[in-house]
């Protein structure tokens, strides 16, 4: 299960047309950019076919749960601390959960979920928190640098 919430970086793109998938798929093309690098297109392609990868917005978590499965969440620093318990409590049995972000590129206006959920949970038993610096960058060095560049 794949998920990240729905909000641009800084743009508004207003109305997309077609279907949920279509318009859900430009939020999780980062993800298929990677499956597709490590198990190849024609492999990420059929798992998604046989839903045995499978995105959705955190608008349509209601009623979930996430049972015998790895669920994904995806830029959750630009989850409301609402979204984030929304997702939180969909854990079943059986459950890996890995919540990712990044606290200094929030694109919301409000408290961060991501934050939120760090300071409730860091002193949890069965939570396990990383948190990573420029120096754990593996995208390039340049982008160390920049990074370097906006912190000071």
């Amino acid at each position: 299960m794949l998920t990240r919430p729905g909000v641009e970086a800084g743009e508004k793109f207003g109305f997309i047309p077609g279907e949920l998938e279509e318009k859900y798929a430009p939020y999780i093309e980062p993800f298929r950019e990677i499956f597709n690098e490590r198990l190849g297109r024609s492999q990420v392609d059929y798992l998604i076919k046989h839903k045995r990868i499978c995105a959705m917005p955190i608008a349509f978590m209601r009623g979930r749960t996430f049972k015998n499965c790895w669920a994904i969440l995806d830029e959750a620093q630009n989850t409301t601390p609402g979204q984030m318990k929304l997702f939180l409590t969909r854990i079943g049995d059986n459950c890996k959960v890995i919540i990712d972000g990044d606290i200094e590129q929030k694109d919301i206006p409000t408290q961060s979920g991501l934050s939120d959920a760090v300071s409730r949970l860091k002193h949890t038993r069965k939570v396990g928190i990383v948190e990573f610096t420029v120096e754990d960058v593996v995208r390039s060095g340049i982008v160390k640098d920049i990074i370097k560049a906006y912190s000071s």
